[in-house]
């Protein structure tokens, strides 16, 4: 399969932090990956060396068949590159932003590319509303189409939904399935684990190195976390209680349920033994039990 991103052994550091160690990856043309980890674990840097805004200190690889260290110029026509901010000019009107980056990107049929781009966006009815009195949501949506108004191979977007509310979330990932079923690549970082679980791939990084990868459901089935759930009455006492006994990561109390995790299975079951009031069971772990046991783990 054509990979859209190809890179190897990618190095970046800042003094003597390192912010990128080693990385290396592969994302199939269409496919949407999804990049996980803490703040500052190198998610924002690679992406950025990927599209030629930074230079890696060493390593090197392609993206869209292109060299990250001698064609960023290149490559950054065929990218569309969302920060965490929105970045566009409030006073503009939504159709006049989309018509300055079509002019950025020498668009000659500029009206007709605003046009349809606002139509397939649900931007028509705002076309003349300005860019600052936009909600959130709609703000994302906005950022959105100027990525993809100059028919980019690969979106790179970066926390994009970040503080956006679950319904303007889940629209806006809609969208980005639309646009991988005609064949655009998507690398897009995120902490919400409901998105996460509607990538192809997720990517977990910490310390600037991948972790783990793989299918959501691989990732989760191959964590070799174990949960055990109850219910009873004192459940946040309890918790308290477990979170200091061995070999228990993590002990939450979701309504009228208590969660406790970790990875030595007889250990739980010795923590779920000193508290005989409550009803025991063993469940599967969720993507997000998954995170946190990963952000839990030594570097």
């Amino acid at each position: 399969m054509n990979a859209a991103i190809n890179i190897s052994d990618l190095h970046k550091s800042y003094g003597r932090r390192k912010v990128v160690d080693g990385l290396s990856l592969t994302v199939p043309t269409g496919e949407i990956c999804g990049f996980l980890g803490a703040n500052g674990s190198g998610k924002t840097t690679t992406i950025r060396m990927l599209c030629g805004l930074v230079k890696p200190d060493s390593g090197g690889g392609t993206c869209l068949g292109l060299d990250i260290m001698r064609d960023a110029a290149q490559i950054r026509r065929q990218v569309g590159y969302m920060t965490q901010r929105f970045s566009f000019y409030e006073d503009l009107t939504v159709a006049e932003n989309l018509d300055f980056v079509a002019a950025v990107f020498e668009r000659d049929d500029r009206a007709e590319a605003v046009r349809d781009t606002m139509d397939r966006m649900g931007l028509a009815e705002r076309a003349h509303q300005l860019a600052g009195q936009l909600s959130g949501g709609w703000k994302q949506r906005l950022a959105l189409a100027a990525c993809i108004l100059h028919r980019p191979k690969l979106l790179l977007l970066d926390e994009p939904t970040a503080g956006v509310d679950a319904k303007a979330r889940r629209e806006f990932w809609d969208l980005l399935h639309d646009l991988a079923a005609e064949g655009l690549t998507v690398l897009v970082s995120t902490h919400y684990m409901d998105e996460a679980a509607r990538c192809g791939r997720i990517v977990y990084l910490s310390d600037g190195r991948i972790v783990v990868q793989g299918t959501p459901d691989a990732v989760t089935g191959g964590s070799g976390l174990v949960l055990f759930e109850a219910t009873g009455t004192g459940l946040d006492l309890a918790a308290r209680a477990l979170r200091a006994a061995a070999g228990v990561e993590s002990a939450a109390v979701f309504g009228t349920a208590l969660r406790i995790a970790g990875i030595d299975r007889a250990a739980l079951h010795a923590a779920t033994d000193a508290t005989p009031d409550l009803i025991w069971q063993e469940v599967p772990p969720t993507l997000e039990d998954v995170f946190i046991h990963l952000l839990g783990r030594p570097a």
